[in-house]
C-alpha cells in the first residue's frame, strides 16, 4: 500500500464546486497555485500526476493532462480556460501580489478597487487578474466595504 503524499487534514471541509483544470506540467503549476499564491495541497496522487489544493475553503484540483481520464471535448490550446475567470476571495492580497512580484509574474490586471451592485448594496473589492501557467484567468478579491447603492 502506497503512503500519501501529502497527509489528509483532520478538518478538512470538501467545497461545493470545485474545478478540475488541465494542465500542462503539474510541478510548474504547483509552482504557482502553491508556492506563489499559497494554496495548500489537501491531497495527491503523484502517480496520476493530480493535486487536490485548497486555500481557506476554496478549492482547485489541478491534474496533468495527457494521463488518465482527461475529459477533452475540444483540443486545447493555449490560452486554457477561455471566457472564464475564477474568483478567489481572500483576507489580503498583499501577500499573494509580493509573492508574484519576487518572481516576475506578469498581471493580467493590475490591483484596482471597484465597486459591484449586489441588490440594494454596492460591494467593494480590491482586486487583480492573473494568469497561471497554462493560461487559466485567476481574480484573487479582498473585501473592502459595503455600501447603500445610489
Amino acid at each position: 500500500m502506497k503512503t500519501p503524499s501529502a497527509p489528509f487534514p483532520a478538518n478538512f471541509t470538501w467545497a461545493r464546486l470545485v474545478p478540475e483544470l488541465l494542465v500542462a506540467d503539474l510541478d510548474h503549476s504547483l509552482r504557482f497555485w502553491r508556492d506563489l499564491c499559497g494554496f495548500q495541497v489537501a491531497f495527491d496522487r503523484p502517480e496520476d500526476r493530480f493535486a487536490y489544493l485548497d486555500l481557506d475553503g476554496a478549492q482547485i484540483m489541478l491534474e496533468q493532462r495527457g494521463l488518465g481520464r482527461n475529459w477533452v471535448t475540444a483540443p486545447l490550446q493555449p490560452p486554457l480556460g477561455r471566457g472564464i475567470n475564477f474568483q478567489i476571495d481572500v483576507p489580503s492580497i498583499q501577500p499573494i501580489l509580493a509573492a508574484l512580484h519576487a518572481a516576475g509574474w506578469p498581471l493580467f490586471m493590475p490591483l484596482e478597487r471597484k465597486w459591484y451592485r449586489t441588490g440594494s448594496f454596492e460591494t467593494g473589492v480590491e482586486q487583480f487578474l492573473v494568469q497561471d501557467p497554462d493560461g487559466y484567468l485567476v481574480r484573487f478579491t479582498t473585501p473592502i466595504d459595503k455600501r447603500l447603492a445610489g
